[in-house]
């Protein structure tokens, strides 16, 4: 199995909102998650929109979990910086 953390998208529509959670590869978005690390709200103010759990996040990756784009973005504005 190949894990992947990435986001699974919630709320609204033009009100969404995204959990940071680590899911097989070849499962749809909305599918089932191993483990949830956090969320990701864009509308939110600033200093609220992301939050996550880096110790588990950094656990993941150690296990060589890959990580989609968007995600790496998050990571890195948070000081949590993947190549």
């Amino acid at each position: 199995m190949s894990a992947r953390i990435r986001l699974k998208k919630f709320g609204t529509k033009k009100r969404p909102y995204y959990r940071i959670v680590v899911m097989d590869q070849r499962s749809p978005r909305d599918g089932k998650t191993i483990e949830e690390l956090g969320y990701y709200h864009p509308i939110e103010a600033e200093n609220k929109q992301i939050v996550f759990d880096m110790d588990k996040a950094k656990a993941w990756l150690d296990k060589s979990a890959t990580v989609s784009d968007t995600v790496r973005r998050i990571f890195n504005k948070k000081g949590l910086h993947i190549k």
